[in-house]
């Protein structure tokens, strides 16, 4: 039987009624790069004491022979050294520049006047305005500051305050960052002192067998990737938090689960997990640096002996202290016939309620472990029979943290050097589409990008929500007019059956705002809880 892609979008606790199940490879769809053999090094001293007899039953103890003996590993790593995920390339824009970051470092992202991607730090070298917020003129980013052009590999070839016969210094040019373009993701290699690793570039396969289907969407969210990541190999949590979302979250479904760690590396782990009663634990999680985590599962036909393949795989990029984006995909190769019936725009708005869902308890875990400043494992009570991946992810963090602006890992942490930046201002694409259109959270209003607001946390970076909402806005005030118009005919018509007829019509063109209106506010609306008083 087929699986709705809606269902997946809210559980990788994948409920699909009584196929036939094989276990799935390791390497069904990426194998773990190789690096450096680990040295070891003494652990920082564990100043935990609540433990009580018996707790090791319940809670997660120590993964190895190192780990009981105090010690830990530590594995070379470097941070600028990965390719992380920027954006889906279908949802780059073609006419303007678009700004992001990985971790602190700040960069833009656009298309040159050939269609090829291009990626610069976002500063202008004349005067550190962003280029961001500039513009592009024949393929080439100008600054907006002093109009400053630049194209290819940072060049800069245009200064309009030079004189006519001087020529552009050779230092003002920009630093520039290899992007590749990847089964529909653009990926940036941050190193300016290694050459890029092409082995280190994520392949899928999955997403390259035939017959796959996916459906994917981008999120801004406000707290760090490293609990966002802990989030979604949380499987735990999903009957709880997402409580009939649809009908895969119920909390009378809330269980012990079971879990199997069959790989251990530098560059991550794996392993098999499900129900604690299952017999063969039917799911496949794979974690790999730096912040790639996917859910698989394979399920064979009982009727044709066909095999399919689902797969829930999820880029985190780090985007800065409290902030990170998120790239969800969704896919299989086989689709539930109702889930055709559904436009793309509806999976979005539900996958973007099921991180509201989240939103405020995850926020509040980042300010704690911002202000506790001490490692994971005297903060968590992690279990056994559902926190198993969050441990296994903050021991990896213990292994590699070292090489990163700033970790918390299980049994270590290193707090950020520099103070975040708040920016007081939008900036670029942002800007034009804040001016643009009404704020989704202020009618009538223009104000600074909100991570808390629907609106600016994915419909700006979808292509197609934003035309979706455009169209919707166009119909919804083109029906306004024509239902006004008819208002008016009704009560200056003469005779009973024009009256009827363009008061009906008047009424059709009103539901007509009322279904727009609807779908406009299903795709900027922020899920509030019920329970939670205004």
């Amino acid at each position: 039987m087929a699986l709705s892609l809606r269902s997946l979008f809210f559980s990788p606790l994948l409920k699909i009624p009584s196929p036939k199940l094989t276990p799935p490879t390791t390497n069904v769809i990426i194998s773990l790069n190789k690096t450096p053999k680990s040295r070891k090094c003494h652990a920082v001293t564990d100043r935990s004491s609540t433990s009580t007899v018996g707790d090791h039953k319940v809670l997660v103890g120590p993964a190895s022979a190192e780990e009981r003996r105090g010690e830990r590993q530590v594995a070379d790593y470097d941070w600028t050294e990965e390719w992380y995920p920027l954006y889906l390339t279908k949802d780059v824009p073609d006419d303007a520049p678009l700004g992001l970051t990985v971790f602190d470092q700040q960069i833009v992202l656009y298309k040159d006047g050939n269609g090829e991607l291009r990626c610069y730090q976002d500063r202008c070298p004349h005067r550190l305005a962003k280029l961001s917020e500039g513009q592009l003129i024949d393929g080439r980013l100008e600054c907006l500051y002093h109009g400053w052009q630049f194209e290819g590999e940072g060049k800069c070839v245009k200064i309009p305050q030079l004189p006519a016969d001087a020529k552009i210094p050779q230092s003002a040019c920009v630093r520039t960052y290899e992007v590749k373009e990847s089964q529909g993701v653009v990926w940036v290699w941050m190193s300016q002192k290694t050459p890029p690793n092409p082995d280190k570039l994520p392949w899928f396969e999955n997403f390259a067998r035939p017959g796959f289907q996916d459906v994917s969407t981008i999120h801004e969210l406000p707290y760090d990737h490293s609990i966002l990541l802990e989030n979604l190999m949380d499987p735990a949590h999903i009957p709880i938090s997402h409580d009939r979302t649809d009908w895969t979250a119920k909390r009378e479904d809330a269980q012990p689960l079971g879990f199997e760690v069959t790989e251990r590396t530098d560059r991550g782990f794996a392993g098999r997990w499900g129900k604690e009663k299952d017999e063969l634990l039917p799911n496949f999680l794979r974690f790999e640096a730096p912040c790639v985590l996917q859910n698989n599962r394979e399920l064979v036909d009982s009727k044709t002996g066909e095999k399919h393949y689902f797969t829930g795989l999820f880029l985190c990029r780090p985007t800065g202290q409290g902030k990170s984006m998120l790239i969800v995909r969704f896919g299989a190769t086989k689709r539930s016939p109702l889930a055709k019936l559904f436009p793309k725009w509806y999976f979005h708005q539900n996958a973007s309620k099921v991180f509201e869902q989240d939103m405020g308890f995850l926020s509040s875990q980042n300010e704690v472990l911002m202000k506790e400043t001490v490692p994971t494992k005297e903060l968590y009570l992690n279990l056994r029979s559902s926190d198993t991946w969050v441990a296994e992810y903050r021991k990896w963090m213990d292994k590699v943290g070292h090489g990163m602006p700033y970790h918390f890992g299980h049994s270590t942490i290193s707090l950020p050097k520099v103070p975040a930046v708040v920016e007081h201002a939008p900036a670029g694409l942002v800007a034009g589409v804040s001016a643009s259109s009404p704020a989704k959270g202020a009618i009538g209003t223009m104000h600074a990008p909100n991570l808390a607001n629907r609106y600016f946390r994915h419909v700006i970076h979808c292509k197609g929500c934003s035309s979706v909402i455009k169209a919707f806005s166009t119909w919804k005030n083109s029906l306004s007019v024509v239902a006004a118009a008819l208002t008016v005919l009704a009560i200056l018509a003469s005779g009973r059956q024009w009256k009827a007829f363009c008061l009906a019509s008047a009424s059709l063109c009103l539901a007509g705002v009322y279904a727009c209106s609807t779908a406009i506010a299903m795709n900027t609306t922020n899920f509030i809880r019920t329970h939670r008083r205004l």
